[in-house]
């Protein structure tokens, strides 16, 4: 359990895109989802090209812990999920389980 939680918390420290990201969250184009993927708040094409990009390298990973772990690819998401909705500041969006935005 211990290489879940570590394997999810770095996955979720793309740094390829941190900036972008960061600056997609704060401004509220982009929200944590409950499944451990990034979603669209504020459509436009440059947003949802940086959520689709952080979603296939989620997707991967999650791939992977899953396979390492013998888990499924639901229980990995899940599982990212609940830890970035946690993680995500107060005042940025994040998915209610009735799939709403809600601001934290």
């Amino acid at each position: 359990m211990k290489k879940i939680i570590l394997m999810i918390t770095l996955m979720l420290s793309f740094s390829v895109f941190a900036l972008e990201l960061s600056d997609a969250k704060q401004q509220g184009l982009v929200g944590e989802r409950v499944d451990g993927l990034l979603g669209v708040v504020e459509t436009s094409l440059e947003v949802t090209e940086l959520v689709s990009s952080i979603n296939a390298q989620r997707l991967a990973v999650y791939k992977q812990i899953a396979e390492k772990n013998a888990m499924t690819l639901d229980q990995v998401s899940v599982l990212a999920g609940e830890k970035a909705i946690k993680k995500t500041p107060k005042g940025q969006y994040i998915q209610n389980t009735a799939g709403q935005w809600v601001i934290k």
